[in-house]
């Protein structure tokens, strides 16, 4: 019983720690590209390379979140275990996928601002 309650609370810990460690970054303000000046586009880029690379940092804790729970749910002697490791991998996953969803989204606005820019300033 105390091997089995230690497993548990071993996974438990160890989930709550690789939790603390990744922390999303936020996503930039972009400029409007319409009226915004090359300095404030260069300013924008300049947010979206900053988020681009936290962004990419934060997927890689996230990724390592999710082989631990894997890992935790492989070594799980109870059912109870295994079902906690399985709730902290599938919301590492989902978290994951919505940080990839949160690149796309900041990298498209961005070049759209970009080709606004270009219209504005022909």
């Amino acid at each position: 019983m105390k091997k089995t309650s230690c497993a548990l609370l071993l996974a438990l810990c160890a989930s709550a720690g690789a939790r603390a460690e990744c922390n999303a970054p936020e996503q930039p303000t972009l400029p409007d590209g319409a009226e915004a000046s090359m300095e404030e586009m260069l300013a924008g880029q300049k947010a979206v390379k900053s988020f681009q690379e936290a962004n990419m940092d934060y997927m890689k804790c996230m990724e390592a979140r999710m082989e631990a729970a894997k890992q935790a749910g492989e070594d799980a002697e109870t059912k109870d275990a295994r079902k906690a490791a399985l709730e902290t991998y599938t919301a590492a996953v989902e978290a994951y996928n919505k940080a990839v969803s949160a690149e796309e989204t900041v990298a498209g606005d961005f070049n759209t601002q970009v080709r606004e820019y270009k219209a504005a300033n022909k």
